[in-house]
């Protein structure tokens, strides 16, 4: 299981959301490629970038900030937030990012979805963000009438080879993963499914990998120290 510890950005800087609440946001560095460079020294090989501006904007306010992140830490970088065009996803990977990640546009805009696998495939990934069993759009300000299965059926059909999904009650909240969630998808699916929100503690790194899950993502328990990465890294070799 790979792990990716998470930067999330706002006006260059590194934070973190409860619940997705913008209102309730945490900075944690106003320079985060150093963020990355660290992640890289404790021995992760992968980092998940979530631009919270573009999400809600649908630009690239922070593409300065990403490319320094990528640049500093040389590792692989995944970006989400905000990508509903080609032309935002060729910025993206022609300017190096490894992969981006499609979140409203996958539910909202089939055409451009499409589109976007012919011409990169596995280089777009697709985020499934839950909220009470339908997936939120526009930054999970807005929920859709798509239910997970439905949602998750239809990434299947269509050829989606990574979904990163997140359990919005539980992110930043640091009370453990939604197990359960991630069992189900991990029987159900045979996709990549990354598990996001809510990974708090080793014993839920632990829990995903005997998943066999292809990957976790370590937002806020990073920055609290509540998860040790070096440790975590251990773990999943």
């Amino acid at each position: 299981m790979i792990l990716f510890p998470a930067i999330d950005l706002v006006s260059g800087k590194a934070v973190r959301l409860f619940k997705g609440d913008y209102a309730q946001m945490t900075v944690y560095s106003d320079h985060p490629e150093e963020i990355g460079e660290d992640f890289r020294d404790q021995g992760a090989t992968h980092i998940h970038i979530v631009d919270l501006e573009g999400a809600k904007s649908g630009d690239t306010p922070n593409l300065s900030t990403v490319l320094k992140i990528k640049e500093r830490s040389g590792l692989f970088c995944e970006i989400g937030g905000g990508i509903r065009s080609m032309e935002i996803v060729r910025r993206y990977l022609e300017s190096g990012i490894d992969r981006v990640i499609l979140g409203t546009a996958a539910v909202e805009d089939r055409e451009f979805l499409l589109s976007a696998i012919d011409a990169y495939g596995k280089r777009i990934a697709v985020g499934a963000d839950l909220k009470d069993g339908f997936i939120a759009i526009k930054g999970w300000l807005c929920r859709s009438a798509v239910t997970a299965d439905e949602f998750f059926t239809d990434m299947k059909k269509i050829g989606v080879d990574t979904v990163i999904c997140t359990d919005i009650s539980k992110d930043g909240a640091m009370q453990g993963t939604n197990r359960l969630l991630y069992k189900t998808l991990s029987e159900k699916y045979t996709m990549n499914i990354t598990a996001s929100g809510g990974v708090s503690s080793l014993d839920d790194i632990l829990a995903l990998k005997e998943m066999d899950l292809y990957g976790a993502i370590i937002g806020k328990a990073y920055y609290t120290g509540a998860i040790n990465l070096k440790e975590a890294v251990e773990l999943t070799k």
